[in-house]
């Protein structure tokens, strides 16, 4: 079997990085396209000199009609807009697409709309999309033309929640959803905010009540219930803490049946999960920390019942760029074209 050629649009922002580094790794996969607007016939290396005598490349402008001739999968690792806002049937045809950006995860139009505040240009594309949540949709992925990728918070969120909610053991109203993240997570580019002094030593809130990956969580645990449901609502907030990497969830829902013991609740994850080689339930006691998943695309998940208040308290922990991001995109590329599931992510997690 032939290499698969993969072009990368957004190959300079941290996704894109992470991207070219799993992808350098795997074997079955020859880099052909390092895309960047701002970043047009320069080395790649020179920008990201981890990749000095390891990429030779220099990067490319997007122009994704000629990209498409020429490669097999497209990543697309770019702001919120521009994809939807090329994407067509014709560059379909020729080329599988997994984007990393919202442009395709939530499967109404307006909710996308009210929540990124622009116009989606190419909605007839929407239901056609695969929401590319591996461990939940992995037969829908399979052989697919375009996978929305989840982002970071979603996939912690969701797959910390999803067996519970599945399972019909908690209440669906008074979900709350408290998550951290590293810094990385909101990109590259130059911002006030995300400069050394802003954010060391400190760490704060922000998107209270209004952060736009909420619908997104809400729509896929609605699913969980039965594609007819109504999606539903939780309370979601985020916080920027002074780490690089790592997305540390901490989810609380009230039980539908207080009496249900905390080896039951364990049960419905292992018989939910045991066959994800990417989910790492933890034993009893042992809870997440960022630091054992960095590096990796693994998830480790963990709950507690509080005796007290009859609530499941829900953590889950993973890398924002590899599972987050770039890990799961080629988890579905994996997927796409029927490749071993793990190939190039099998990777232990760093530590120190």
């Amino acid at each position: 079997m032939s290499k698969i050629k993969a072009g990368i649009i957004g190959s300079t922002g941290y996704a894109g990085a992470e991207l070219v580094r799993l992808l350098l790794a795997h074997p079955d996969v020859e880099i052909k396209w390092y895309g960047s607007r701002q970043y047009v016939d320069t080395p790649y290396a020179d920008t990201y000199r981890n990749f000095f005598k390891l990429v030779d490349a220099t990067c490319f402008d997007d122009n994704f009609d000629k990209l498409a001739e020429e490669v097999d999968v497209v990543f697309t690792a770019t702001p919120q807009g521009y994809l939807g806002g090329i994407l067509n049937e014709d560059i379909l045809s020729k080329v599988k697409v997994v984007d990393l950006s919202a442009d395709y995860r939530i499967k109404d139009v307006a909710t996308y709309e009210k929540w990124y505040g622009i116009e989606h240009k190419s909605p007839k594309l929407i239901e056609e999309a695969v929401y590319g949540l591996c461990e939940i949709n992995r037969e829908d992925i399979k052989g697919k033309r375009l996978v929305a990728n989840p982002g970071c918070y979603t996939t912690c969120s969701i797959l910390s929640l999803f067996p519970l909610v599945e399972a019909g053991v908690v209440k669906e109203d008074g979900i709350i959803i408290d998550a951290k993240s590293g810094t990385s997570g909101a990109g590259r580019g130059a911002k006030v905010d995300n400069l050394f002094c802003e954010v060391n030593e400190s760490m704060h809130a922000y998107g209270v009540t209004a952060h736009r990956h909420t619908p997104e969580i809400e729509e896929q645990l609605g699913y969980a219930l039965g594609k007819s449901h109504a999606p539903l609502t939780i309370q979601f907030t985020p916080h920027l803490i002074p780490i690089n990497r790592g997305i540390l969830v901490t989810a609380y829902a009230k039980l539908s049946d207080p009496s249900i013991s905390e080896d039951e609740l364990r049960a419905i994850y292992k018989k939910r999960y045991e066959n994800e080689y990417f989910i790492r339930l933890l034993p009893a006691g042992k809870l997440p920390d960022t630091r054992w998943v960095e590096g990796s695309n693994f998830v480790d998940i963990n709950i507690k019942k509080d005796e007290r208040t009859g609530n499941v308290v829900v953590m889950g922990a993973l890398d924002n760029l590899v599972k987050g991001a770039a890990g799961q995109a080629v988890q579905n590329m994996n997927l796409i074209f029927g490749l071993k599931e793990t190939a190039g992510l099998e990777l232990v997690p760093m530590f120190p």
